[in-house]
């Protein structure tokens, strides 16, 4: 594959390369800093960072005090602007460093924004801090107001203000703003403006000396600001080479995306330091563009993107495949931590509970009815229930378990739901649907009927509406309802029986979890004691069953039918659905992060506990064929099964299907657009190996 194709450029998908630097620094040598920031913007330039945020007074260094009123110290310090300046023609990088500057009479604490041998802009910071450690009002003018202004520094007259917004002309989601250290500590930080002005990128340039605790405190105000502002948060502290005459610096470098962190340095190193992460500036656009509460806001506080200045400039940026360099999660829905993961399935299992309880106190049933059939949704959904029956002081006989073969269940997976119900002491029994099925496909006229080995969608929906059908009236005639157990993902991709089948149920509990968060929080339920051993065993066999609706009878060589070999992957499937209902990402993008998730066994991380045997690796050809069948389920013929969902909770804050909730879609749309604009993204020669000779 050739690496110059426009799919494997990141830049093509909305990404923007960012890094915090530290560079080697001594207090008020200026040469010295000036090297120093010259060492880590070449480093920057062959690493292919777009934009590289240095520490606040870098040239001159911050903790000299009054040296900074010094006239000699003053004027080196615009000389070496301009010698930063003539370096940064021949270097990619945006260079944003700190300087003290003159402006009317006054001095200001600067960020000077440099890209392709000139100075786009100057921001001088809002507030000055003047309490404990910190005399800045001693030496600086505060810059708030400064809006519509200009500066004259390195023999240029340049835009100078807080009303500043940098942009690329020939990068549409690269717009980044300033702001330095003690603002974002401020009530109304003035980063919020910049960014309601339409910056994607916050910039900020501190000093901050460390005490106990402050690089915690550091980390709250960048992951809030990148919260509330939607966007990317890039803030670099002042390091080794600092005055330790009073205080002590370990340059901290954090980058933040939404509440995401994406990257942070090592903190107290000696020697100069990049830590770098791509942006996915689309992902925040998206973000903003959905929430209306954002746009509110905007318009609340005057709508600054109507008042801020623009400062367009081109951006001399790598083209071609220069990587990924930023985490991304072959399980979206599944956290990568062990902590986290704990958390999380702590969280969606009680959600799930509390649901259920809420729709049993406010219906007052005898009982509750669940089909089992020995595989992961239909488990999960009975653990739920005996939990909820627990937390309400039930019997588990309240709940009403049937396992009904068919002519392709398993006598591994009947079993295993025969001991399942056992372990989990509730109402069981079994019905086998084999005898009514055949006289409804008699009564049909299909050829099974007449001994065919006929096994098409009808033969199989009969058994999945004869199950649906009997659920139904046995919780009519004991007085309780059925709980559905069809997962998030199967929604996703309409692989469940319309009407009278399993889409249908009184409450769906599953239908806003995943099948691979299912699957975790099987494992969460057994290692955390939620049940006793004798369950945790049953629900480990489970686990290791392969994941089929056993509709099909097995083969001649006893294999059965395989749910993934026809609808593909679940784990691709769940990343796939991630991207689009959360962020509306296109085809072509969603197959560029599944290739750098999924292109290597070894890279990346997995989820704590994920078995080696089951760590897939996938190419993009792969990719690219599931995610066009994944688009045509989706958009294209599932939709009206989603239309008509009956209750259930949405669980994971990336989404859930319901019409009432998250998703809302016509019945009767195309796939065109989403199949269409993968295809023509891929190169030639992966499409042609994806959709054969006629990849159109």
């Amino acid at each position: 594959m050739s690496e110059t194709h426009p799919f494997f450029d990141m830049h093509a998908h909305g990404f923007v390369r960012v890094a915090t630097a530290t560079p080697c620094s001594r207090p008020a040598d200026v040469a010295h800093n000036t090297a120093g920031v010259l060492e880590e913007a070449r480093k920057a330039h062959a690493a292919h960072v777009d934009l590289v945020v240095f520490p606040e007074l870098t040239l001159s260094s911050y903790a000299i005090d009054d040296l900074l009123l010094q006239h000699a110290l003053i004027e080196r310090v615009e000389e070496a602007l301009a010698e930063v300046v003539e370096a940064s023609a021949d270097l990619s990088p945006v260079l944003v460093l700190g300087a003290p500057l003159r402006r009317a009479d006054k001095l200001y604490n600067c960020a000077v924004v440099i890209a392709g041998g000139q100075i786009l802009g100057v921001v001088p910071k809002s507030f000055l801090p003047n309490y404990r450690e910190f005399y800045e009002k001693r030496h600086f003018a505060h810059g708030r107001g400064c809006t519509d202004l200009w500066i004259g520094v390195a023999g240029e007259e340049v835009p100078f203000g807080t009303d500043l917004v940098f942009a690329a002309a020939n990068l549409p989601g690269f717009r980044f703003g300033v702001e330095l250290c003690e603002d974002f500590w401020a009530p109304v930080p003035p980063g919020m403006q910049t960014a309601m002005a339409g910056a994607l990128i916050l910039c900020n340039l501190s000093a901050s000396p460390v005490t106990i605790g402050r690089a915690d405190d550091r980390h709250l105000h960048c992951r809030s600001s990148a919260s509330r502002a939607i966007a990317a948060y890039v803030y670099s502290a002042s390091g080794h080479g600092e005055s330790t005459t009073d205080l002590s610096w370990d340059g901290q470098g954090v980058i933040y995306e939404m509440g995401d962190l994406l990257a942070q340095s090592e903190r107290f190193d000696r020697s100069g330091e990049l830590c770098i992460a791509d942006i996915d500036t689309e992902r925040l656009a998206a973000e903003r563009m959905r929430n209306q509460t954002y746009a509110d806001a905007a318009e609340w506080a005057g709508s600054p993107a109507d008042t801020y200045r623009r400062i367009l400039f081109d951006h001399a940026h790598a083209e071609g495949d220069v990587g990924l360099t930023r985490p991304v999660a072959r399980f979206p829905f599944v956290p990568d931590r062990p902590n986290k993961l704990d958390e999380d399935c702590y969280e969606a299992f009680n959600i799930q509970v509390d649901a259920l309880m809420r729709r049993i106190a406010a219906t007052g049933p005898e009982s509750l009815v669940i089909g089992i059939s020995g595989g992961l949704d239909s488990t999960h959904a009975l653990i739920v229930a005996a939990k909820a029956c627990d937390r309400l002081g039930l019997p588990r006989s309240t709940i009403r378990g049937y396992t009904m073969p068919g002519f392709g269940t398993s006598e591994g997976t009947r079993s295993n739901a025969h001991k399942l119900m056992e372990a989990m002491e509730i109402t069981s029994g079994e019905i086998d649907i084999r005898p009514a099925a055949r006289k409804m496909l008699e009564d049909i006229g299909h050829p099974f009927a007449d001994g065919e080995p006929v096994h098409d969608v009808t033969f199989e929906n009969v058994q999945a509406g004869l199950r649906t059908d009997y659920l139904f009236r046995l919780a009519g005639q004991h007085k309780g309802f059925v709980i559905g157990t069809g997962d998030l993902s199967e929604l996703a991709l309409g692989w469940c029986t319309y009407g009278v089948g399993d889409q249908m149920s009184h409450y769906g509990v599953n239908a806003g979890v995943p099948k691979t968060l299912i699957q975790y929080l099987i494992r969460w339920t057994i290692a955390t004691g939620q049940f006793t051993d004798a369950c945790g065993q049953v629900l480990g066999a489970i686990l290791d069953t392969e994941i089929s609706p056993e509709l099909v009878p097995p083969g001649a060589d006893g294999a059965i039918q395989s749910t993934e070999s026809i609808v593909g992957p679940y784990e691709l499937n769940d990343f796939f659905l991630h991207h689009v209902i959360r962020f509306g990402q296109r085809p072509s993008k969603v197959a560029f992060l599944a290739w750098h998730a999924w292109k290597e066994r070894a890279g990346g991380l997995w989820p704590a506990g994920f078995p080696d045997a089951a760590k897939n690796a996938y190419d993009l050809a792969t990719i690219a064929r599931w995610l066009d069948k994944f688009c045509a389920r989706f958009f294209g013929f599932s939709q009206f099964k989603r239309s008509a969902l009956p209750n259930g909770p949405k669980v994971s804050s990336a989404g859930a299907l319901s019409p009432r909730g998250d998703w809302r879609a016509p019945s009767d749309a195309v796939a065109t657009v989403w199949r269409e604009e993968l295809r023509e993204s891929l190169p030639q020669e992966v499409a042609r190996e994806a959709f054969g000779d006629n990849p159109a």
